[in-house]
């Protein structure tokens, strides 16, 4: 029986992708160097996967920065502002185009699908000259090849590719993306007869899309596409991939009868109906790529469950056509849990990184094929159960908490504008205030006094003394930089989830579980394994001595519940839902104890509420109505001169605005620059919103310095659809990523731009 994994993590086990990356950026290597490491991770990769018995093996999964980037430089899709002439395209312009340069911005990011993984959105319009710019996928099959792996090469699919594009600027909103099919196509039947050439016998597209909710016109691209690659493919097996949730009905049909198509992979974890509709009708002598094995969160699998599903499908496919495979790419979970070497042995046992879940996909071949490993299901079996009765999981009395919340949709008394109303009374804040989203700089020796006190380094107290050190300087900046509401920087926080997770009861936290966001950017999810409740104060002291150091407004620092849910591995024994009350009750207990502390602006991050909301429409109001009800719970309790601030981030949020106006917030930041200030369109087209708004004016992800009249000119788009007394003025996100010396240089733009309209203003 045949086993598949749909696609690898890149980082390496340590995050040596990661630390290659940065040392290129910062001219600290070469591009040799950063070739090397990734090669190394490359060979090491195919060989475990190789040495496990897998037979269809990924490649052209490894990525620099992006798959959907790679796929826009196998077309040549280059915007003409980074000034690419031709030829193979090199490290210059696909880091320009994934991060900016001193003269020109980065291509839009956004959420890939509902995942906490980011993507470049390819920018696409008539004038468009595709051409076969990067060879990187059959160089890596070649590459695998002379290593003695023969490999699945994987692309992202021309129609996929296609509908996750946006227009290019210029181009008219209108503009049909799929009418550039046929040239898209013509490159990749160049692409495919490389890769034929080179010896490949099986392709793998990607077409994630599938799963969505696609117009009949959408649908019928995916049929054109594959009819016109039909005669490029012939000779080959072609494998075309889903995954995250089910695929509709009427797509099922569409999918299952593609032209030069001979196998299909769906996500049977994320998308249990699927098994319906494969069980009233699967095409006779195609194969069946089924995901059994979850490939976005980190329990073992049941392995005895998971067998039971695959013997019933194996029953309607035939013995010779079923493959076991992940539900997605591994990607999404952390790489191999052999390096966690502070879990406990009990909770160690519930889990699975991507290199077990590589272990139980063969597992499960084999048994599939009558050669079961009766002691490693055993095993599995034992630690099912363990999971399932172990006293740290339950709390009662968090359930009873949580279970009482329902009678209630826990609004604020006063409405909106009356709390605005006071509000002002009691900060005496200008016209278009100043803020930032929360971070600021990361500085290598911030980490290593992190880094210190946790090893046991140094004493608690010398850490204390060191963390108000950073306060200071960063409240001093501010002050200097004349930021009307201030931040504290959080700089005793390596990230926002895990910080909070590291003082709640039900989390669990790994030592390298890291997980790629973006680019070089890794997040390491707390993992969420029973009740949450919080024991003690999170915040209070930090935030309490940032306030004593300034007489302006500071920032009390949150994360919303629905944030720590979408960036944390769950629990998979109850509804999302439950686990997410259960935080927003441990986030209400802090955010009343700041106020008691006299903190009198509160920041509640929801930077993931929109990633959360599920692929299919029919799905999404249930998922917003309980995801909103959750944030207005963690603040009902406060006084009406408590500003509620909350924050939102790389993610489409014109479908979902009228829920973030339901959650009720005192001021809501926003991203905004990078996306082309696509959140604006929203507002012209007659949305009213009366709560206080901050549209980023600048994108942190990338090093470019915004000059003082391109944020002006972006207060004063905004103020074209806004009204004055509401908007506020600050960044896209939170600033740790960036060094100081771009975020000085661009905090002073950001101000002097806010002081420049308002001046205006008052004549």
């Amino acid at each position: 029986m045949a086993s598949h994994i749909v696609g690898y993590p890149r980082m390496g086990p340590k995050r040596e992708l990661k630390f290659a990356l940065e040392s290129f950026w910062d001219g600290k290597s070469s591009a040799e160097d950063l070739k090397k490491v990734a090669a190394d991770l490359r060979a090491s990769i195919w060989k475990q996967m190789a040495d496990a018995g897998i037979k269809y093996i990924p490649s052209n999964t490894f990525s620099y920065y992006d798959q959907v980037l790679d796929a826009t430089a196998t077309l040549g899709a280059v915007p003409p502002r980074y000034g690419w002439t031709g030829g193979e395209i090199g490290f210059d312009t696909y880091f320009s185009m994934a991060r900016g340069n001193a003269a020109v911005p980065a291509m839009e990011m956004t959420k890939w699908f509902d995942t906490n993984y980011h993507f470049i959105v390819p920018e696409l319009g008539p004038e468009v000259k595709f051409t076969y710019a990067s060879h990187k996928a059959v160089e890596e099959y070649k590459e695998a090849k002379a290593l003695g792996v023969d490999t699945v090469p994987v692309l992202v699919g021309p129609v996929s590719y296609l509908l996750l594009s946006k227009p290019a600027k210029g181009v008219e909103k209108t503009f049909s993306l799929l009418s550039l099919l046929p040239k898209v196509l013509a490159i990749y039947k160049e692409v495919i007869a490389d890769l034929k050439a080179a010896g490949a016998t099986w392709i793998q597209f990607d077409e994630p899309t599938l799963v969505l909710d696609l117009e009949a016109h959408k649908l019928q691209a995916f049929t054109d596409a594959y009819a016109e690659l039909a005669p490029a493919l012939s000779g080959l097996n072609v494998l075309v991939e889903t995954y995250f949730a089910d695929i509709p009905a009427e797509t099922y049909k569409t999918l299952t009868s593609l032209n030069g198509v001979t196998a299909y992979g769906f996500d049977l974890v994320r998308g249990t109906q699927t098994i319906d509709l494969i069980k009233s009708g699967f095409p006779s002598g195609k194969y069946l790529f089924a995901g059994v094995v979850d490939g976005r969160n980190i329990w073992a699998n049941d392995l005895a469950g998971s067998l039971s599903t695959l013997q019933a499908l194996e029953a309607i496919v035939g013995k010779d056509k079923l493959v076991v495979s992940t539900s997605c790419s591994l990607l999404h979970t952390a790489v191999d849990l052999v390096n966690e070497t502070k879990l406990d042995d009990e909770i160690k046992s519930w889990l699975a990184f991507a290199a077990q879940k590589v272990v139980e996909v063969n597992a499960l071949a084999h048994a599939l094929a009558g050669n079961k490993n009766e002691a490693f299901f055993a095993a599995n079996a034992a630690a099912q159960a363990s999971r399932k009765t172990s006293p740290r999981v339950t709390n009662e009395a968090v359930q009873k908490a949580a279970a009482a919340l329902k009678g209630s949709d826990h609004r604020r008394a006063t409405n909106v504008s009356a709390r605005l109303d006071a509000q002002q009374k009691k900060l005496n804040l200008p016209i278009l205030p100043t803020t930032t989203i929360g971070s600021f700089p990361q500085t290598p020796e911030l980490r290593r006094v992190r880094r210190e006190f946790k090893a046991g380094k140094i004493s608690e107290e010398e850490y204390v003394t060191s963390i108000k050190e950073e306060i200071r300087k960063v409240v001093e900046l501010q002050e200097e930089l004349d930021i009307d509401v201030l931040v504290h920087g959080e700089p005793e926080r390596n990230d926002m989830v895990e910080y909070f997770g590291e003082q709640l009861s039900g989390f669990a936290f790994t030592v390298n579980g890291w997980v790629q966001s973006y680019g070089s950017r890794c997040v390491k999810p707390p993992i969420i394994y029973g009740d949450v409740s919080r024991p003690k104060p999170m915040t209070v002291f930090w935030s309490s001595a940032a306030q004593s150091m300034t007489k302006r407004p500071m920032k009390g620092m949150l994360t919303g519940p629905v944030t720590i849910l979408n960036w944390s591995f769950v629990r998979n024994d109850q509804p999302r839902s439950e686990t997410t009350y259960q935080i927003a009750l441990a986030i209400k207990d802090e955010v009343e104890d700041l106020e008691k502390a006299g903190i009198n602006v509160i920041q509640i991050d929801e930077a993931a509420l929109r990633e959360g909301l599920p692929l299919r429409k029919s799905e999404q109001a249930h998922y917003l109505d309980w995801a909103v009800h959750s944030f207005r719970i963690t603040n009902v309790g406060v006084q009406d001169t408590t500003q509620i601030h909350t924050h939102m981030c790389y993610s489409n949020f014109n479908d979902i605005i009228h829920s973030i106006i339901d959650m009720d917030a005192d001021v809501i930041t926003i991203e905004n620059s990078r996306s082309d200030e696509k959140l604006l369109s929203v507002f012209r087209e007659g949305v009213k919103y009366g709560a206080g708004i901050g549209p980023g004016v600048y994108d942190i992800h990338s090093p470019r310095i915004p000059p003082t009249d391109e944020i002006a000119d972006r207060i004063n788009k905004m103020l074209a659809v806004l009204e004055k007394n509401i908007l506020w003025v600050n960044p896209d996100c939170g600033l740790k990523t960036r060094k100081y010396t771009e975020v000085k240089p661009a905090l002073t733009n950001m101000v002097s731009a806010a002081k420049l309209i308002r001046n205006e203003l008052a004549k």
